[in-house]
């Protein structure tokens, strides 16, 4: 039987080369057959089940170690080591759980002293807007967008209920909109009962859900909402920060080191979310996030029909000039259509005030 290149197997099972390459040599996934001079390794089909059992084991966060017991016992000794292993993350989650939770109190300590407000919500100038999209290649529109007074929040529909991103972000608003000064639980209670309006709106359709990222620009702060792979990015001082996590299978490996930047930019898996609004609820809850805001920082909001298919520094240079908003958000927008804009997209600019 012909061997597969490391290439190839590496698209059959799920694995990365990088990570072949690591289990061969701790003898996890050794090759068929390494090229003397080269050093080439290639693979025979039939290590392909052992290869994909590897490839789940990790993404479970299993450690090499474990994972070479169960690869190498039998049906029942495998089923026992899994179920061990499931007990023991149970286990390792409590104690996170309680220790985050001390972790907590302490920080809502009376005591702590905060940083004092220097402009409240009322008397700041307005955030300086702009919005760009379109529709791409797709057959519908299912990106939506609110710009507010000091709600920015950008949705991507996913599934058959082509309404539900939208319904999101205006519950969202709405809950938010007689709060005279919104805080973080404000934000958060207000994308959960969102997210529990639309799920029992759309029930017909239980394939469906959404990404959310939310930006609240309240008194001197911004509060973020985040689920879902959409982004939120803020410039500073010609810098380039991403506030956002992607909630999604890929940039799990990439946070644990087993897949680099450039792997995860081809890898599959990188529109596999794990995070979500979903109709079928998994009890899926935002990120928050609390920032400082200075005078002059920029916030971009985008879907991923912008940052999917934009290499990141040219996305960077293009937030980071000095232009306005208007003519940053059309320059994003030209940028995905001579891509090719195959997906929704949507870009939010918001510039702080210079006070």
């Amino acid at each position: 039987m012909t061997l597969l290149t490391i290439g190839d197997f590496a698209r059959a099972s799920g694995l990365s080369p990088k990570a072949l390459r690591l289990y061969d040599e701790t003898g996890l996934l050794e090759p068929a057959e390494v090229d003397p001079f080269s050093g080439y390794r290639r693979y025979h089909p039939d290590q392909l089940g052992r290869a994909r059992l590897v490839a789940r084991l990790r993404l479970a966060g299993m450690p090499l170690a474990r994972i070479r017991v169960v690869a190498d016992a039998d049906a029942r000794g495998a089923e026992a080591e899994l179920r061990s292993y499931a007990r023991q993350v149970d286990a390792d989650a409590r104690s996170a759980r309680a220790l985050l939770a001390d972790l907590l109190v302490e920080l809502a300590r009376p005591d702590r002293e905060e940083p004092p407000m220097s402009t409240t919500t009322a008397s700041r100038p307005p955030a300086t807007v702009a919005v760009r999209g379109g529709q791409g290649g797709r057959a519908t529109q299912q990106d939506a967008v609110h710009l507010g007074r000091r709600l920015y929040a950008v949705a991507d529909g996913l599934g058959t209920a082509e309404g539900l991103s939208a319904d999101l972000l205006a519950g969202i608003a709405s809950a938010l909109a007689d709060v005279d000064d919104p805080g973080l639980d404000d934000l958060d209670g207000a994308v959960t009962r969102a997210a529990a309006e639309v799920a029992t709106t759309y029930a017909g359709h239980p394939d469906s859900g959404s990404t959310l990222t939310a930006l609240l620009l309240t008194g001197d702060r911004a509060l973020v909402a985040h689920l879902g792979d959409s982004r939120l990015y803020r410039v500073r001082d010609g810098h380039v920060e991403r506030l956002t996590r992607d909630h999604t299978v890929t940039q799990t490996l990439v946070d644990e080191g087993r897949l680099t930047a450039e792997e995860a930019a081809a890898d599959e898996r990188r529109v596999q979310l794990n995070r979500a609004v979903a109709v079928q609820s998994r009890g899926d809850v935002a990120d928050l996030g609390s920032y400082d805001v200075r005078a002059r920082d920029r916030f971009v909001l985008t879907t991923d029909g912008v940052h999917g298919r934009l290499a990141p520094e040219v996305l960077a240079a293009h937030m980071t000039t000095a232009a306005d908003p208007e003519r940053v958000a059309a320059a994003v927008a030209a940028a995905v259509e001579g891509a090719g804009a195959d997906d929704n997209y949507q870009v939010v600019v918001v510039d702080s005030p210079a006070r």
